[in-house]
């Protein structure tokens, strides 16, 4: 059967999942947001977003996001803010295939807005280098930036000063246990680690993934029994960890035929897949940036 062709500039584009491989809080700042250390990883799965676009201005996403109003969602956000900042006066269709589960850790909605910055500053021909877009997309979310760069990075500040990094490209399998987890609530907890001793770089590197662990893990698991079965469940098959602040948690393999065997074993209830682990972001292949 021949494939149907797209409209006349129509863009298809992924937005992929992240990983924290680290994450270690380093202090509290005065305006309530925290210190961050980590090492961001992009996983080749993730939603898909196709533009296409208007000659007027008008925005349309569809379909609209369960508990999520549409001028709320970052896909709009982004596009808005690229219209303002660049005075562009054309507009975009955007159609947003979700795979990615709200709130659990994988940044969805920073990757997804990156995806709309990146790609509709290629539809428009507005040309803007990734640097302005990574200013525009920080104003959306301190994840966003990592997104826009394209590239696996340790990221300092709230997330936002990057260092390009090679790391690893193991599978994967991630977990979501069929719970929401709050961030305020995590970063809000009494007992959150919140004073781990800065690293370098280089010393969290030569560490290697047998050091590395995630600050907001013990808060997690005490406060959401959820993720912490879901933890040890996976523990017992391979190294796990929880990412940002969950739901979702993974264990890292040597293999897609490793990964296939816990994938089989998954309880009923639980979310799942497998990914590779990446150091350039799908979207800049796709985009040729």
């Amino acid at each position: 059967m021949p494939r149907t062709a797209l409209p006349p500039e129509t863009l298809v584009l992924p937005a992929p999942a992240k990983l924290n491989r680290l994450l270690h809080i380093t202090g509290r700042r005065p305006d309530g947001y925290h210190e961050l250390q980590t090492l961001f990883q992009f996983l080749d799965h993730g939603d898909t977003l196709t533009l296409r676009g208007r000659e007027d201005s008008e925005l349309r996403l569809s379909p609209r996001l369960p508990g999520v109003a549409a001028e709320d969602n970052l896909v709009v956000r982004a596009a808005r803010l690229l219209q303002a900042e660049s005075g562009c006066r054309r507009g975009a269709d955007i159609h947003l295939a979700k795979r990615l589960p709200l709130g659990g850790g994988l940044g969805g909605g920073s990757s997804d807005a990156a995806t709309t910055l990146l790609g509709l500053d290629a539809l428009w021909g507005l040309g803007l280098g990734l640097t302005q877009l990574a200013r525009l997309g920080l104003a959306l979310g301190a994840d966003v930036p990592v997104f826009v760069h394209g590239h696996a990075a340790w990221a300092e500040g709230v997330g936002e000063r990057l260092t390009p990094v090679e790391l690893d490209t193991p599978w994967f399998v991630v977990l979501h246990p069929g719970v929401t987890v709050s961030t305020p609530a995590v970063f809000g907890a009494p007992q959150l680690t919140r004073h781990t001793p800065p690293i370098t770089m280089a010393r969290a590197l030569q560490g290697g993934a047998a050091s590395w662990r995630n600050d907001c893990e013990p808060t997690v698991r005490a406060l959401y029994p959820e993720v912490a079965h879901a933890l040890d469940w996976l523990a017992t098959r391979a190294p796990s960890m929880l990412t940002g602040t969950g739901a979702c948690v993974f264990a890292r393999l040597d293999s897609e035929a490793g990964a296939d065997c816990i994938l089989a074993e998954v309880p009923e209830g639980w979310q799942a897949f497998k990914a590779r682990g990446l150091n350039r972001s799908p979207l800049h292949a796709a985009l040729g940036r």
